[in-house]
């Protein structure tokens, strides 16, 4: 909930020390009080920082406190700013990735924003949904037991 400019001195400083790609909350505050300006000026100013250090930025909305409809709007901005991606969660929040977000973010940020599912996938059956919905990055801390669980389905298809 910090100001946009104390996030766009944080993401100089962390590009500066080498971080390659930056991920931060959306003012959850803002949005839910439809201030849809601050929430296009905040990823505006820190798409266009990473955009000029050739940095990847990720927006993550926090989905487990928004409605559809905040989801709608965020997704939408996004559309027109273009990060990199919109996340559906940081993992720390009350909830997790749910596979109708994610396909109501994909379908309405459309092609030129890609979506990260994060938060929640414990296994390869829930990862695929996601990736189905129109994720194309999963953020979990399975990734071993899902990409086992996912080799194992492959060599059964192949028998």
């Amino acid at each position: 909930q910090t100001a946009v400019e104390t996030k766009a001195f944080e993401t100089e400083q962390a590009i500066r020390e080498g971080a390659d790609e930056i991920d931060y909350v959306l003012n959850i505050g803002e949005l839910k009080m439809g201030h849809d300006a601050y929430i296009r000026r905040e990823m505006e100013t820190l798409t266009g920082i990473c955009r000029k250090h050739g940095t990847l930025i990720k927006v993550i909305f926090e989905n487990c406190y928004l409605t559809k409809e905040e989801i709608v709007r965020a997704a939408r901005i996004a559309r027109e700013v273009r990060p990199d991606f919109i996340k559906t969660s940081t993992g720390f929040g009350t909830g997790g990735a749910l596979v109708e977000d994610v396909k109501l973010m994909k379908d309405t940020a459309g092609d030129l924003v890609k979506v990260k599912a994060a938060g929640g996938i414990q296994s390869w059956d829930i990862c695929r949904q996601m990736i189905d919905a129109g994720a194309e990055r999963i953020g979990t801390s399975r990734a071993v037991q899902i990409m086992e669980e996912f080799l194992k389905e492959k060599e059964q298809a192949c028998s």
